[in-house]
């Protein structure tokens, strides 16, 4: 048997590196940069551990653009490299520096702020340039080299007269990547991958206006400066303690974070966990709509205060996609597939404590001013019901303070819902039957309806409520929601004396016969009631098992499984016995009046309905003018 070991080879891998390493280009400056963090972090943390007799100083990493040169210089002020350390790092490809430093000094690095990890970061210089210089000089008291390489496997060594600690990374950008030759596209990339690097950045200058001197005119200009631009926050709220911050820095890291978003956000959530993994963070509860593909990925996702990407998919919960604001980790792994994230154990443990900490922070908010809390209900009632639906955990936690408002304004939880429903709404069966509007100006004649009877009425108008009430009526014991305008109330709720009709069953008989017969639209099933004679004479109300099912078809979910994508539409029309108008119909010999009066009644209770439209209504509203004159 023969063993060896594999070598590979690196003819080709500088135009592998270009084309496949990342699949932005522009990652290459975030890169370069992390590096550059790295080599200045380093130095700083050998400096507080006395294994470096330098003065660590105010470091900042530089970056310049020659355009007619077509160069990019990333410069620091780090712990630079002697020459065996640019064979050993940058010659030898995936080699990672920062592992092996982290490794070596694993006790007191933990906390360093080190960011690299794969070693393969710096031949992003090769996607835009076709020649890159390195010149350093390391902080140990050896020469400074230069190294250069053209994107062949061959490079050149070299002396260097570099008298400066640091690192100085030269890119001669080629002709397909002269775009990064512009400020503005730097000054976007720094914005977007740098903003809140450890390390301040450099990237040109800026006017700044100086107070004016003793004694100047009032019409006399300020003197201004020319100074460093700096494009970073080293220090962002996220990495420091929640005692360390006001209301106000919150406030204000939230416009950092967003500056063309106007509004203040509801109330924040600031995450802070060193085990059983590391993560900070900050997120921000902001108003919310019902269209919830707009508001998804608004979450930043860093490691050590390098920006990743914003989509956090499989690392924040879903229902909490919609929420703002910064989540850091260096242990979430960044180079490596969805399907590997979602199925990571570390991933795991963090969306789980996201979640719990999200649960705590409601359930604070909630018992510490609920009438805060109501106000801002239906700011932030569609991210506690997704969560309600879609994590059971926090389920449990939300059934405590999830509200249940009515049409009327009150809020209930759903045990303060059961208590207060429990005396006059229940079913036959002793089930408790909860009422809801999910319109209440097109609902409005059958929510005055309840309400005349006594019974209270929700107001649940968000777009996944039908999928939670199939929730809540499954875990929850003997109860059951529905729509105001489903089945008739009078049905639906055991009443104390059950109303007799004022007609006989012959004459009840007849009179289903001659509406059947005149009502031509089979979409609507007749139903005789007896019920108040003050109650309305015609009342079209929708299965609620139908209308749901419906609903949830729209909203992504229930439809499609059951086979019902594309459901049959179903009314009920329910004909009130006792009332005087009903009498009038049965009792009208006149075949065309009787026609009439039966059409006009259906057409108001689609109109009550919202189910009269175009030529139909076009032809109700003549035929009323008709009936005035």
């Amino acid at each position: 048997m023969a063993t060896g070991k594999i070598n590979v080879s690196v003819d080709n891998i500088f135009p592998l590196i270009k084309k496949f390493l990342y699949s932005d280009h522009e990652i290459f400056l975030r890169e370069l940069i992390s590096n550059a963090t790295d080599a200045t972090l380093k130095l700083k943390h050998l400096t507080s551990i006395g294994e470096a007799s330098v003065e660590y100083g105010n470091p900042v990493i530089e970056i310049k653009v020659d355009k007619e040169g077509k160069k990019i210089h990333i410069i620091d002020q780090g712990l630079g490299m002697t020459e065996d350390e640019v064979k050993k790092y940058i010659n030898e490809v995936a080699f990672s520096g920062a592992e092996e430093f982290l490794d070596k000094y694993k006790d007191t690095a933990k906390d360093s702020g080190i960011i690299g990890h794969f070693g393969l970061g710096f031949y992003s210089a090769f996607m835009v340039a076709e020649k890159v210089e390195i010149i350093t000089k390391s902080f140990k008291d050896e020469p400074a080299v230069h190294w250069s390489c053209d994107g062949s496997p061959n490079f050149e060594l070299e002396a260097s007269d570099k008298t400066e600690r640091g690192t100085e990374i030269v890119l001669h950008v080629a002709e397909d990547s002269t775009e990064f030759l512009e400020d503005n596209r730097i000054s976007e990339l720094l914005t977007k991958y740098n903003k809140f690097m450890p390390v301040p950045i450099k990237f040109g200058t800026k006017t700044e206006t100086l107070p004016k001197p003793e004694g100047a005119k009032e019409e006399d200009e300020a003197p201004t400066q020319e100074v460093d631009n700096i494009i970073n926050n080293p220090n962002p709220a996220w990495t420091k303690q929640p005692s360390e911050l006001e209301t106000e820095d919150y406030q204000n890291f939230y416009r950092e974070l967003y500056p063309t978003q106007f509004e203040e956000p509801l109330f924040h959530i600031h995450l802070n966990v060193d085990y059983p993994f590391n993560l900070t963070g900050i997120l921000y509860f902001p108003r919310l709509t019902n269209d919830l593909n707009s508001q998804k990925d608004r979450i930043q996702l860093y490691q050590n205060q390098v920006y990743v990407t914003d989509n956090v998919e499989g690392i924040v919960p879903e229902f909490l996609m919609m929420l703002r604001g910064v989540v850091d980790s260096p242990d979430i792994p960044l180079n490596v597939s969805r399907s590997y994230l979602q199925a990571d154990g570390a991933v795991k443990k963090i969306s789980s404590y996201i979640t719990r900490k999200v649960a705590d922070k409601l359930a604070s908010l909630f018992k510490n001013n609920r009438e805060d809390f109501e106000a801002k209900w239906n700011d932030i009632k569609i991210v506690i019901e997704y969560g309600m639906l879609s994590e059971d955990k926090f389920f449990d936690k939300a059934d405590k303070f999830a509200l249940y408002p009515t049409v009327d304004g009150k809020f209930f939880t759903f045990e303060e819902l059961q208590e207060k429903l429990k005396t006059n709404q229940t079913d036959k069966d002793d089930k408790l039957v909860i009422l809801y509007a999910s319109d209440k100006e097109a609902q409005h004649s059958y929510i005055e309806a309840a309400k005349a009877k006594g019974y209270e009425v929700l107001l649940l108008d968000s777009p996944i409520i039908s999928h939670l009430m199939q929730k809540l009526e499954t875990s929850k014991e003997n109860i059951s929601f529905a729509r105001v305008d489903a089945d008739h109330i009078d049905n639906l709720i055991k009443k104390d004396e059950e109303q007799i009709s004022k007609l006989s069953d012959e004459e009840k008989e007849t009179l289903k016969k001659e509406l059947e017969e005149t009502i031509t639209d089979k979409t609507f099933t007749v139903q005789l009631e007896a019920m108040d004679s003050e109650s309305s004479p015609f009342t079209i109300t929708e299965p609620e098992f139908m209308r749901r099912m419906k609903e949830m078809q729209q909203t992504g979910g229930g439809g499609g499984m059951f086979g019902m994508d594309n459901m049959p539409e179903m009314y009920n029309l329910i004909v009130n016995t006792n009332s005087d108008l009903v009498s009038e119909i049965l009792n009208t010999k006149t075949a065309k009046k009787k026609e009439r009066l039966i059409n006009q009644s259906l057409d108001l209770a689609r109109l009550s309905k919202g189910l009269l439209k175009g030529e139909e209504l076009t032809n109700f509203i003549k035929r009323s003018y008709e009936m005035v004159k």
